[in-house]
């Protein structure tokens, strides 16, 4: 049967979200926000497992962002860092490192622990890429911090922390490269594309080939509310460099794309034999639940493309990638899960995956 697998997070329950807020106020304890998130992470994981998804994440539950989790509580980071525009108007900012050095407060290992508390199917672990990660630095340098001195840090620190998440039994550990797609809109040269390659590679060759095995990549243009940050910029632009990265499994965004065909053509050209590919079958963003039968089409669809036994489904995006959206219900995220599930079944069966 052909592999399926979530890419993370989904949407906080209500609670959760404003015991997140009264926090950040002041106004209940770490102890009492602990609380909030287990009972959400248990909840999350049952009904996970409720849809018949061989693999899970821990829906993010914890997390302020996907984005910023590991330097959440950091003292050496200031709010008003590089503006992340969307589609629909909204902005989001990322952090602004302020001192040096670096180190992360909460790695994703320790989202897995808890977890793993919960689970009785293997768990995946979402983790931010050191490229989006690199943006935190400020153009203007800090005094005594050089730039280089900052990525050899962040290096690092990503290493250890795919290791322990690797070596605590993690099924995937999934690297979060949304900003792929978005660095060519804000630089059409590539070179900012071609430079976050670069680092990535840096972590991902510290991994022998077995340990790559289990290490993927996600790319998309975001999908926050109601919109996402680069759908605009041709994915072509970015699938030919993207392979180079030297990861097993790629996760890629596909059932919110105009022309999927011409991006099925394109992952064929450029894709490695030994890359793995898990095509989106799942789009976020739209409120409409997809059938399985719509699920199995679109498998059914990218198998012309790329061989059965390298492919894979998946959603596009993460459900809720910040903590405080709320344009999707949990409802709606566990219902799409369920018909990817079944529509990769399905589908699998069509083509004698059984």
């Amino acid at each position: 049967m052909l592999p399926t697998e979530p890419i993370g997070s989904i949407p906080r329950p209500a609670e959760l979200i404003a015991g997140m807020q009264a926090f950040q106020l002041g106004r209940i304890s770490q102890q009492e926000l602990n609380a909030l998130c287990d009972f959400a992470l248990k909840d999350t994981i049952e009904r996970l497992e409720s849809t018949g998804s061989p693999v899970i994440t821990d829906g993010e539950q914890g997390k302020q962002s996907f984005a910023t989790y590991p330097i959440q509580g950091l003292e050496n980071v200031a709010p008003d860092g590089i503006p992340i525009p969307f589609a629909d108007g909204h902005i989001r900012n990322l952090p602004r490192l302020t001192n040096g050095p670096f180190h992360y407060r909460t790695p994703a290992d320790v989202h897995l622990e808890r977890a793993q508390r919960y689970a009785h199917v293997p768990l995946k672990q979402a983790i931010i890429s050191v490229s989006a990660l690199s943006l935190l630095y400020p153009q203007g340098g800090i005094r005594g911090y050089s730039r280089e001195a900052y990525l050899d840090d962040l290096v690092v620190e990503q290493e250890r922390e795919i290791s322990r998440c690797l070596q605590k039994g993690a099924h995937v550990v999934q690297i979060d490269f949304t900003e792929a797609r978005l660095s060519l809109k804000l630089d059409p040269t590539r070179r900012l594309l071609h430079s976050f390659i670069d680092l990535n590679n840096l972590v991902l060759e510290r991994f022998s080939a077995d340990d790559r095995k289990r290490i993927g990549v996600h790319t998309c243009p975001g999908a926050d509310r109601h919109s996402s940050h680069s759908a605009e910029v041709d994915y072509a632009e970015l699938l030919p460099s993207l392979f180079t990265l030297k990861a097993a499994s790629f996760y890629l965004q596909l059932a919110s794309e105009s022309d999927r065909k011409r991006v099925l053509k394109t992952i064929r050209r450029y894709a490695k034999d030994e890359q793995r590919i898990f095509v989106g079958v799942i789009d976020p963003l739209d409120l409409h639940v997809e059938s399985p039968e719509e699920v199995k089409e679109r498998v059914i669809e990218a198998a012309e493309y790329i061989s059965p036994n390298r492919l894979g489904t998946t959603d596009d995006c993460g459900f809720a990638p910040f903590s405080d959206d709320t344009s999707r219900s949990r409802e709606t995220a566990f219902e799409k899960i369920r018909a990817r599930v079944a529509g990769t079944a399905a589908a699998s069966k069509a083509l004698g995956l059984e």
